[in-house]
């Protein structure tokens, strides 16, 4: 699941785009960002899945909503990459670019809550997190894709963060850039027969060492505590993951899927917001 936030004024606005069965991390999500995310400002939370019935109605405080789009699903979890990078590119063209200032990308398919205040500090022109299982380690243990051939490849004596695709952002006039550079790569990978190792986190990657971000985010905004402890030089944690059962996971059932080849071809009009349903259901 990856999630949206652009903000203005007091107006903070989240896209959640989940597909196939990885819903379930929404309601400890929702119920945590209400907590913890942008405390003090207004939120909208935009859902796009492809099980509408499953979004789970969580208590929103007075003037916060939740709107749901339905799409289509896919056919593997790897192209569910492919949707959201052209579905981010979309959303804000049609709906962020007028609005507001700042994007953030929340990916929460990895299973992720928020445990601690996480405001407004952590916005910047462009921003990203490092992952928190290469904290410790040098640029040549990176995984980053070694394989020359590909689009998003990283020489082993290049990079300098190993950067999570689970939260990252930047300005809104910034996002068609970082979106068209990745689904092109993807695209010509694709052509090629070639699917990077990480298909997200991979592209990102590769966008971030040749555009610097302005902000890397302290490990303390992002954290795994179960397998990685919580070190002393951490006063806080914030954004954290959750244990999870991937057997379960995939026991549920999932909406019918489409192939890589329907994402490409309908990439131009598949993800005019006009023409998906939605629900609304409100804060009191």
């Amino acid at each position: 699941m990856s999630l949206t936030a652009a903000w203005l004024d007091d107006r903070v606005e989240l896209s959640i785009f989940r597909l196939k069965r990885y819903l379930v991390f929404l309601e400890l999500f929702l119920q945590t960002a209400e907590k913890h995310f942008m405390v003090g400002h207004r939120i909208t939370y935009y859902v796009f899945t492809d099980q509408l019935v499953a979004v789970p109605r969580v208590p929103l405080w007075e003037g916060q909503r939740v709107v749901v789009f339905e799409v289509r699903g896919v056919l593997h979890w790897q192209d569910v990459s492919m949707r959201h990078i052209a579905m981010i590119s979309r959303f804000c063209e049609q709906r962020f670019l007028c609005d507001v200032d700042d994007l953030v990308c929340v990916d929460v398919d990895v299973g992720m809550k928020f445990w601690d205040h996480m405001g407004m500090e952590i916005l910047s022109p462009l921003f990203g997190s490092p992952h928190p299982g290469f904290y410790w380690a040098g640029h040549e243990d990176f995984s980053y894709e070694r394989w020359p051939q590909s689009q998003t490849h990283i020489p082993r004596d290049q990079g300098n963060f190993h950067y999570m695709g689970a939260f990252f952002g930047e300005l809104v006039v910034e996002v068609p850039r970082l979106t068209l550079a990745c689904h092109q790569a993807m695209v010509v990978n694709w052509a090629n027969g070639i699917e990077a190792v990480w298909p997200d986190k991979s592209h990102l990657n590769r966008y971030l060492l040749d555009h610097r971000p302005t902000k890397v985010l302290s490990p303390e905004d992002l954290w795994d505590p179960r397998l990685l402890g919580w070190p002393p030089l951490m006063k806080k944690l914030r954004f954290v993951a959750v244990p999870k059962n991937h057997q379960d996971i995939w026991k549920s059932r999932g909406a019918a899927p489409v192939s890589i080849r329907g994402i490409l071809a309908t990439a131009g009009t598949d993800f005019d917001l006009r023409t998906l349903r939605a629900v609304r259901f409100s804060g009191p």
